[in-house]
């Protein structure tokens, strides 16, 4: 298997080499739907009061041992996860920064058009769509192939050099990361256990309809930037 492709198509490209491999503009929509709807995600698993994400609870976790706030551990646990693209040789890219800089805004933004549910069914019902939104979201900002988050591009990364599933590779992340957060004493819910479990096969399911296949030249241009 070459190494810089993964099961279900993920060319490894360099940052310039994305913008280069056509279909721009078709890719940045993606892109963005795929972020705004990750911010969805995000504003309806914290509106269900279910439990958050594994990465959610291992933050948390972390703010009780450090004397910073919530944001700022979040942005070093992303520079560390960054470090370990390089091992894997994971390529950054405009997603990447996108990431970066419009999930926050975009998880306030929702936040701020959401109320939360009273009702146990409504914050149930929050939750499911929270996790299905997610792997959506996931699929398509990370089908469009201008690079991952760094969370995601660790997703990836693992699965392109170990020829693993997206579905094993992700779930396998999430409960290491949800172990590492209650060990630190993150608070973890019903939520965090069915997001653990469920958003690695809804993914993997969506990706094989919503990776865009780069075309024949593009692998040339990877194989010349590899």
């Amino acid at each position: 298997m070459n190494p810089d492709t993964s099961p279900l198509g993920l060319a490894n490209l360099g940052p310039l080499a994305q913008l280069r491999a056509g279909r721009l503009p078709e890719r940045l929509v993606r892109l963005l739907a795929g972020l705004w709807l990750y911010g969805v995600s995000n504003a309806l698993l914290m509106e269900s009061g279910l439990g958050g994400s594994p990465w959610v609870v291992f933050h948390q976790g972390a703010s009780l041992h450090l004397p910073l706030s919530l944001g700022v551990i979040m942005i070093l646990v992303a520079v560390a996860v960054l470090l370990l693209w390089i091992p894997l040789r994971q390529m950054p890219g405009l997603g990447t920064l996108a990431n970066t800089l419009l999930l926050g805004p975009f998880t306030d933004a929702n936040l701020w058009m959401l109320d939360t549910p009273e009702s146990l069914p409504l914050r149930w019902l929050c939750l499911v769509g929270g996790v299905v939104v997610c792997a959506i979201a996931t699929a398509l900002y990370v089908g469009a192939q201008l690079g991952p988050g760094p969370r995601d591009g660790l997703m990836t990364g693992f699965a392109r050099r170990t020829g693993g599933s997206i579905q094993r590779v992700r779930t396998s992340i999430e409960i290491v990361v949800l172990a590492m957060g209650m060990v630190l004493g993150g608070t973890a819910g019903v939520g965090t256990i069915v997001f653990a479990l469920c958003v690695g096969p809804i993914t993997q399911f969506f990706m094989r309809y919503l990776v865009l296949r780069l075309e024949a030249p593009t692998e040339k241009v990877s194989a010349a930037v590899s």
